[in-house]
C-alpha cells in the first residue's frame, strides 16, 4: 500500500522531495447518537479504514491536490487560502477548509503544498471519511510546518472547518475519534468538558459488524443542520425556566418534569432523544465495564428505536437491516451509526453466529430492497499517525 501511495503521488505530481504519509481512520459509534452537538458523552472507536495523504512542501503558495479515489480525476491547482463557493460538492472542499481553519486560528502556513488523498472508507456510509480526511490533513500541516497543534486541537480545527467553511453543524466525534483513537478501545467521551478515557473493548468471543446499506439519502446534511436547529430551539425554551448549559445537561427524570415547557412537540421528541441517549451512553459504559454485554446490546437496540421514532433519522432501509439483525440468533445487539438518512449499522455478533447472520442479512436485505449489504468486521485501532 505504501509503495502504491507514493508511486500515485509521483505520478499526480512529478519528481522532488520525497513525500511524508500520513493516515487517519474513519470511527464506528457505538452508542451516543446526536448526542455531541447536545453536551453529551458518546462511545466511538476508531477503524482500521480510513483516509491516507501523501505530503511536501513547495516553494510558492500553490495548493496541488489530487485524489485517488475518483477515476480520471486531474490535479486541482488554487491558490493557498482558496475557498470553494458555498455549497461545493467538490472533494477537495474538506483538506481546503481545514487548512483555512488553521491559517484563522493564527497558525502559520507559510508555502503552498502537494497533497495526494485515497481513502477506503465506503462512500456514503456514515463511517465518518470527512473527518478522517480533515483530521490527516490537520496532521499533515502539523508536521509540514511545525506546529505546536495537540490531537485534541487537531479534532477541533476539524470540526471547525466542517461547521463554518462546509456548512455541516457536526459536533466534535468524528473528529475526536479519528485523532485519539487507541487500539482494541473505545472512547468514552463528554463533549461539553472534552474529558474522556479509553474503555477496553473486551469481546472475547463477539464481533463488532458494521453493516453498510449502500444507500445515502439526499436530504441527510439539511435534515443534520435541521436536527441541531430544533434541538437549540427545545433547549432555548428550557432555559426560560432553568438555567442549563446543555440538553444532556438533564437526567432523563428532570427532563420529563420539564418537557412540556417545550411548545413545539416536535423539537420536544428531538430534546427527549438527546436526553435519553446520553442517559443510555453513561448506562453502556457501565455494562461494559462490568462485562455485561447482553445489557449494553440491550441498550444499542433502544438506542436505534430512539433515533427511529423520537429522533427521526433512521430510514426504511436501516430499519429493515435491524430488524433482520433483533430476529437472528447470536446477535447481542443493533443499530444504526452515525447521521442517519442511510450509511451503516452496527451490530455485536457472537463469533459463532457470524456466518449465518451475513448470509441471513444479505440474502433478504436483496431480497426486499434489490440492494447488495455490504459487511464490515471491524477491530478498534489507532488514531491519526505519521507512516513514513
Amino acid at each position: 500500500m505504501i509503495r502504491t501511495l507514493l508511486d500515485a503521488f509521483t505520478a499526480r505530481f512529478g519528481p522532488g522531495d520525497a513525500p511524508r504519509l500520513f493516515f487517519a481512520p474513519g470511527r464506528v459509534n457505538l452508542i451516543g447518537e446526536h448526542t455531541d452537538y447536545n453536551g453529551g458523552h458518546v462511545f466511538p472507536c476508531a477503524l482500521s479504514l480510513g483516509t491516507w495523504c501523501a505530503a511536501r512542501r513547495r516553494s510558492d503558495s500553490t495548493v496541488r491536490l489530487a485524489t485517488g479515489n475518483i477515476p480520471r480525476s486531474g490535479v486541482l491547482r488554487h491558490p493557498l487560502g482558496y475557498r470553494a463557493r458555498r455549497g461545493s460538492r467538490c472533494w477537495s472542499r474538506y483538506p481546503e477548509s481545514v487548512i483555512n481553519a488553521f491559517r484563522h486560528a493564527g497558525f502559520q502556513i507559510p508555502t503552498g503544498m502537494d497533497l495526494y488523498y485515497y481513502g477506503n472508507i465506503p462512500s456514503g456510509s456514515g463511517l465518518s471519511s470527512s473527518a478522517s480526511m480533515e483530521v490527516v490533513t490537520g496532521a499533515v500541516l502539523r508536521e509540514l510546518y511545525g506546529l505546536r497543534v495537540s490531537s485534541v486541537r487537531l479534532a477541533q480545527l476539524g470540526q471547525y472547518a466542517e461547521n463554518v467553511y462546509v456548512g455541516v453543524q457536526c459536533g466534535i466525534m468524528d473528529q475526536f475519534a479519528s485523532a485519539m483513537g487507541r487500539r482494541a478501545h473505545a472512547i468514552y467521551l463528554d463533549t461539553a468538558s472534552l474529558r474522556y478515557e479509553y474503555a477496553p473493548l473486551r469481546l472475547p468471543d463477539s464481533s463488532i459488524v458494521v453493516c453498510n446499506s449502500r444507500v445515502k439519502h439526499s436530504l441527510a446534511s439539511s435534515e443534520y443542520n435541521l436536527r441541531r436547529s430544533q434541538c437549540e430551539t427545545a433547549l432555548a425554551a428550557l432555559r426560560t425556566v432553568r438555567d442549563i448549559p446543555a440538553l444532556c445537561a438533564l437526567t432523563p427524570e428532570e427532563f420529563e418534569a420539564l418537557s412540556e415547557r417545550i411548545p413545539d412537540p416536535l423539537c420536544r421528541k428531538r430534546a427527549r432523544h438527546a436526553v435519553r441517549e446520553n442517559a443510555r451512553t453513561q448506562q453502556a459504559l457501565e455494562a461494559l465495564r462490568a462485562d455485561r454485554l447482553a445489557d449494553f446490546g440491550r441498550l444499542m437496540n433502544e438506542s436505534h428505536v430512539s433515533l427511529r421514532d423520537d429522533y427521526e433519522v433512521s430510514c426504511p432501509e436501516l430499519d429493515l437491516l435491524t430488524r433482520l439483525a433483533w430476529d437472528t440468533e447470536g446477535v447481542v445487539g443493533s443499530r444504526m451509526t452515525g447521521g442517519g438518512f442511510g450509511g451503516c449499522t452496527v451490530s455485536i455478533v457472537k463469533t459463532e453466529a457470524l456466518a449465518d447472520f451475513q448470509e441471513k442479512l444479505a440474502r433478504v436485505y436483496r431480497e426486499r430492497t434489490g440492494l447488495e449489504a455490504e459487511f464490515y468486521t471491524v477491530e478498534a485501532g489507532d488514531g491519526v499517525r505519521r507512516l513514513i
